[in-house]
């Protein structure tokens, strides 16, 4: 018998410049990088995830770096927004941070019994930060960049969805084991029993049609145990007449991919210790980290990439950059 998922395991957007994600990510919002690798289906593309010192399943943001794509359009069916929990008294904080990046913030906004601070990223991606209590992830390993211990995103909180057909994207989070939590307006709120990322929010609201490219979130990702689950999740959505992938090797875990009625693209990944990945005595992410079967083509796969440079260090002031 399946079991349902605690929450999700990561999400994944699509920037334009590499550097620019890392500039934002890590060095304004303080999120590690841990793994700089490739995308799996473009060898020649970067894929750079994001979380905390693990990259702990539950804290983890992957982007695609596109810098000749097409700025995408956000809209149906896609993920609207993505969230990350903060302490419930660091918003203000936070305010002042963005602030002095430049960053325009909307907010505190009251949903629920939450206060919510959403602004863009560079690429023009949908970001929040939901003032809420600490989570069970490696908290310490927030502490060697640039944002204070105390004030420090402590992983993902969930997003939000824009479906062509609510109804039927809320039947596949109950089929992984979400469960109708509250709903406010035009927002159905589903969560998960795990203790952290676990929440799905359904937007039951007209919006335009999206277009897939820079400054739009992919997929997201919920967390299943094994690899053996994942086939027979696999089987289940494909009875159903899902459109389903095989099960892929992604070298830190093993996944498949569904595109449920609703439209939005959920994939199902193993739970692991974590994502980080490093080669030889390195930090993760401090260089390109490949799978053994794309090593032999490291020469040219590295001559094709940009060079990146990964911000470290403390900013005791909250201003600057320290590289």
């Amino acid at each position: 018998m399946l079991s349902d998922t605690p929450g999700l395991h990561h999400v994944t957007g699509i920037v334009g410049d590499a550097q620019a994600a890392i500039d934002f990510y890590s060095g304004v919002l303080g999120l590690r990088l841990v793994t700089q690798t490739v995308n799996f289906e473009d060898i020649l593309q970067h894929h750079l995830y994001f979380g905390d010192a693990n990259g702990t399943p539950g804290t983890v943001l992957t982007h695609f770096p596109d810098p000749h794509g097409d700025p995408g359009r956000a809209g149906k069916p896609q993920l609207e927004s993505v969230s990350f929990v903060v302490p419930s008294d660091a918003l203000e904080y936070w305010e002042t941070r963005l602030a002095d990046h430049d960053v325009t913030v909307e907010g505190p906004l009251e949903r629920f019994d939450e206060r919510v601070l959403r602004f863009e990223d560079p690429a023009g991606t949908q970001v929040e930060l939901v003032a809420g209590p600490q989570l069970s992830s490696d908290v310490e390993g927030w502490t060697a960049g640039p944002v204070p211990t105390e004030h420090a995103i402590r992983g993902l909180h969930g997003v939000a969805t824009l479906s062509i057909n609510p109804y039927a994207t809320a039947g596949t989070l109950e089929t992984l084991g979400f469960e109708y939590d509250e709903e406010t307006g035009d927002r159905i709120r589903y969560r998960a029993p795990g203790s952290r990322a676990t929440v799905v929010d359904v937007l039951d609201r007209d919006a335009p049609f999206g277009r897939e490219g820079t400054g739009t979130l992919h997929h997201v990702a919920v967390r299943v145990e094994t690899e053996d689950d994942l086939h027979e999740w696999r089987e289940l959505f494909d009875d159903r007449g899902y459109d389903v992938s095989r099960v892929k090797d992604r070298h830190v875990f093993h996944s498949l991919y569904v595109r449920e009625p609703g439209g939005i693209l959920f994939e199902l990944a193993t739970e692991t210790d974590g994502v980080a990945a490093s080669e030889g005595g390195e930090e993760p992410g401090e260089s390109l980290y490949l799978p053994e079967w794309f090593e032999a083509d490291r020469d040219l796969i590295e001559s094709q990439l940009p060079e990146l440079t990964v911000p470290t260090g403390r900013e005791p002031t909250g201003r600057g950059e320290n590289r």
